[in-house]
C-alpha cells in the first residue's frame, strides 16, 4: 500500500510540475523555509552536491529558483521566486488528491486509526533530522501543523538530557 500510494503521489507532482521529483523535492523543501542551502537541499533530497547543484541550476534558469551568497563565496543560499511558490502549491494540491482519493475509501473511524497507527509507525522510522528532513521531502508541513510526529519526534532526540 505505501509503495502504491508513493508511486502514486510522485507520478501526480512529476505531471503537475513538469519537471523530476527531486526538483520537486527541492520546491516542496523551499517553501519549508525562507533560504536552504545547496547542502541542506541535497540532504532533504538524498542527493549528491554536485546533482544538487546542477538541479538548481535548472530551476533556477526555469524562473523558479533565486540563488544568492551564503555566508562565504563556497556556500550558495537558495529561495523561491514568486513563480516557483506558485508550482509547489500545484504540486502539493496534486499529491494531496492523491492521498484524498486513496483515503475515501475509508470511514471516518478507519481514518482516525489509520492516522494514528501511521503516527506510531514514522515515530518508529525517524532517525534524526537529516534523515527526518528527507523522509518529509514531499510532505505539506502545514496539513501536520505542530503535531507533526516526525518533527515532534527529532525535537525530542534534539533536547539535552537532564542529568
Amino acid at each position: 500500500m505505501s509503495l502504491a500510494l508513493a508511486d502514486a503521489q510522485l507520478e501526480a507532482v512529476k505531471q503537475a510540475g513538469g519537471i523530476g521529483t527531486a526538483a520537486c523535492a527541492t520546491l516542496v523543501a523551499l517553501g519549508h523555509s525562507c533560504e536552504l542551502t545547496i547542502r541542506e537541499l541535497a540532504v532533504i533530497a538524498g542527493l549528491s552536491h554536485s546533482v544538487m547543484v546542477r538541479s538548481i541550476e535548472n530551476l533556477a534558469q526555469a524562473g523558479l529558483v533565486a540563488k544568492s551568497q551564503g555566508k562565504d563565496k563556497r556556500e550558495v543560499l537558495t529561495r523561491l521566486t514568486p513563480q516557483g511558490l506558485e508550482l509547489r502549491t500545484q504540486l502539493l494540491d496534486a499529491r494531496a488528491a492523491q492521498i484524498q482519493k486513496a483515503l475515501a475509501a475509508l470511514s471516518l473511524q478507519q481514518q482516525i486509526s489509520l492516522h494514528e497507527a501511521l503516527s506510531v509507525m514514522l515515530v518508529t522510522l525517524t532517525e534524526g533530522r537529516d534523515q527526518s528532513e528527507h523522509l518529509c521531502r514531499l510532505c505539506d508541513e502545514a496539513a501536520c501543523g505542530p503535531d507533526c510526529p516526525v518533527e515532534l519526534c527529532v525535537q525530542q532526540m534534539e533536547k539535552p538530557e537532564v542529568v
